[in-house]
């Protein structure tokens, strides 16, 4: 990872947080395929909602924990015990709805699953399997949201995931890197 002091980022990323800079640098937007790595970033986008993401970010490894690794298979079969004790638990983000949502979009993810073969091909098909490039240069160039989120959000409505509206959506298309949202300054623009 080059050092902080010799390249440029994207405006957002916040100096003085290593642990920002880290995931800026070797883990947002680069394109990710695999199954439990897209569903680890779908439950981390879905409990970012209404928070920042720095929040989520220094919660992650609770998360991995509490979330047995972000294996959809087991947190399909979370029971209401389950819930009980992860709203206990001061680690993560305690928040019911969400806890639910997780829950609840394993089970769909498992349905997708058996109609696409992964989620990964599914999830891909909104941007024809390669990530959309975007050419931003300032903060303010940055959407909340595009239409293929749109399309992407309300597809995933209609087979019964939740808390994944298109800003949501788009966040977790930028992180996996179905975008490339790297502002054309930053040292990783050309290199995701």
């Amino acid at each position: 990872m080059p050092s902080k002091d010799k390249i440029q980022r994207c405006p957002w990323v916040p100096d003085e947080d290593e642990l920002y800079i880290a995931y800026h640098d070797s883990e947002w937007g680069v394109p990710v395929y695999d199954d439990r790595r897209i569903f680890e970033f779908l439950v981390l986008e879905t409990f970012q909602a209404g928070l920042s993401w720095r929040t989520v970010l220094h919660k992650r490894a609770h998360f991995r924990e509490a979330f047995s690794g972000f294996e959809y298979e087991k947190i399909a079969r979370f029971s209401d015990a389950k819930v009980a004790a992860l709203l206990k638990d001061e680690r993560i983000i305690r928040n019911r709805a969400k806890i639910k949502a997780a829950i609840q979009n394993a089970k769909c993810l498992l349905a997708v699953r058996k109609e696409f073969g992964t989620f990964s091909k599914y999830m891909w098909s909104f941007v024809q399997g390669k990530p959309i490039v975007h050419e931003l240069r300032t903060i303010a160039d940055y959407p909340p949201y595009t239409n293929e989120a749109v399309v992407f959000a309300k597809d995933l409505k209609k087979r019964g995931f939740s808390f994944l509206g298109p800003t949501v959506v788009y966040s977790h298309m930028q992180a996996i890197g179905m975008v490339n949202d790297h502002t054309i300054s930053c040292f990783r623009f050309k290199s995701v």
